[in-house]
């Protein structure tokens, strides 16, 4: 037992060390080699063959990413807020994961942290072909039945007004998403005050935020939602991108049958494409959260409210019977929409296009040029790479009606 503590000791210290050096950084963290205004001139024409091919169909500003964080320790004004334990080495784990995606994010100066996310993001948007909108998402506390905020189980916080900030300073590149967290005291006047000023997309976390979606007390939250025809973006499956070991089972896709029951529009982010979770329709079962994902989306009576959003799909962790078998269901393909999950795209220790060659979805050519891509725009190389992969041994991919904007989700 000594022996086998004294080995993990040890490992974590050479993960520091080798952290603190920036050798460790350098591999999972993001390592594109050069800057997105670059492409124009230095991409080889069978990766901009690749691209050309990705983006038929697809119309001139219709591309939209409902999935991008935008995150920040607070310099600058932002309000927004980490958890020191994400920012001390003392916290080991959970400071590596923070110099993966600053690193990923291409941030240089923690004094200048948040203004740098932001320019990162902004230049990696505008060096789309044909443009694209991203959707930026605001991200509440974690907050305690009582009302309160639970700053510990809390890892980070974007305000709102942050979110809503920047859309308004870059109009022609994001679109703001709201956090209203249903146990704040004032939830229903957040929501009031913010679909006042046009907001409809309203970001969870369950697992990661405490949120029990089936909770009786949330119907006067869901009855507001359906007034403003606002729109509930949520994580559900397993969590591993935010702490949210004490709460998984708050991810179970089953539990926003609720709010589905009662009309509101509910978009399931990643479709529950990570993890396991009681199937509540047989009580002591355990089935993937996919599987529940698809048995909600198999019912008639969700067809016009519940969607499906393809963020981090194609990472690692979650290859590779999700992506495929959403890709084989064609009859899904009009209630999809795409997400980009930014930054994790710029990350190479979760983004691996190996294993989707070696699954039969590339080709090593492909794989190649997609790499290149990835050296110039991560955020680019994800939506090229969701338009290039396939059913192994097919041709059936996902059409470019899935990136752009849903009938079902634009204000009325």
């Amino acid at each position: 037992m000594k022996y086998v503590q004294l080995l993990s000791i040890g490992l974590v210290a050479l993960l520091v060390m080798s952290a603190a050096s920036g050798l460790l950084i350098k591999q999972i963290g993001g390592s594109s080699k050069y800057e997105p205004e670059e492409m124009d001139d230095r991409l080889s024409l069978s990766a901009r063959a690749l691209l050309n091919e990705a983006l038929e169909g697809v119309d001139p500003g219709t591309l939209v990413d409902h999935h991008a964080h935008v995150v920040g320790v607070g310099v600058g004004g932002t309000g927004a807020w980490v958890n020191e334990k994400l920012l001390t080495w003392r916290h080991p784990v959970h400071r590596l994961k923070t110099s993966a995606y600053l690193s990923g994010a291409k941030i240089k100066d923690m004094d200048d942290a948040d203004h740098q996310y932001v320019q990162r993001l902004v230049r990696l948007a505008r060096h789309f072909p044909r443009g694209i909108k991203v959707q930026l998402l605001a991200f509440d506390h974690h907050y305690r039945r009582d009302g309160s905020i639970n700053y510990e189980k809390s890892e980070f916080y974007v305000p709102n007004e942050y979110v809503f900030q920047l859309a308004e300073t870059y109009p022609d590149i994001f679109v703001p998403a709201i956090s209203v967290h249903p146990y704040r005291a004032d939830a229903l006047a957040e929501l009031d005050e913010w679909a006042a000023q046009g907001m409809r997309f309203v970001k969870w976390v369950p697992n990661a935020q405490g949120i029990n979606a089936s909770d009786p007390e949330l119907q006067h939250y869901y009855e507001r939602m359906i007034e403003h025809d606002m729109i509930l973006l949520t994580h559900v499956g397993e969590e591993q991108a935010v702490e949210a070991e004490e709460d998984q089972a708050l991810g179970n896709p089953l539990l926003f049958r609720k709010p589905l029951d009662m009309g509101l529009k509910v978009v399931m982010a990643h479709c529950a494409s990570l993890g396991m979770d009681e199937d509540l329709d047989n009580p002591g079962q355990f089935l993937s959260s996919f599987e529940l994902f698809i048995r909600l989306m198999d019912n008639p009576a969700y067809e016009d409210n519940l969607f499906g959003e393809l963020s981090a799909m194609t990472q690692f962790n979650r290859l590779p019977e999700p992506i495929i078998e959403l890709m084989k269901r064609t009859d899904l393909h009009h209630r999809l929409i795409n997400g980009s999950d930014y930054p994790l795209p710029a990350i190479n220790v979760v983004i691996r296009t190996s294993d989707l060659q070696k699954y039969g979805m590339l080709t090593a050519a492909e794989r190649q040029f997609l790499n290149e891509i990835y050296d110039y725009n991560p955020l680019l190389f994800d939506f090229v790479l969701k338009r290039t992969i396939r059913v192994p041994g097919t041709d059936i991919g996902f059409p470019s009606s899935v990136f752009g904007s849903h009938p079902a989700l634009m204000s009325h």
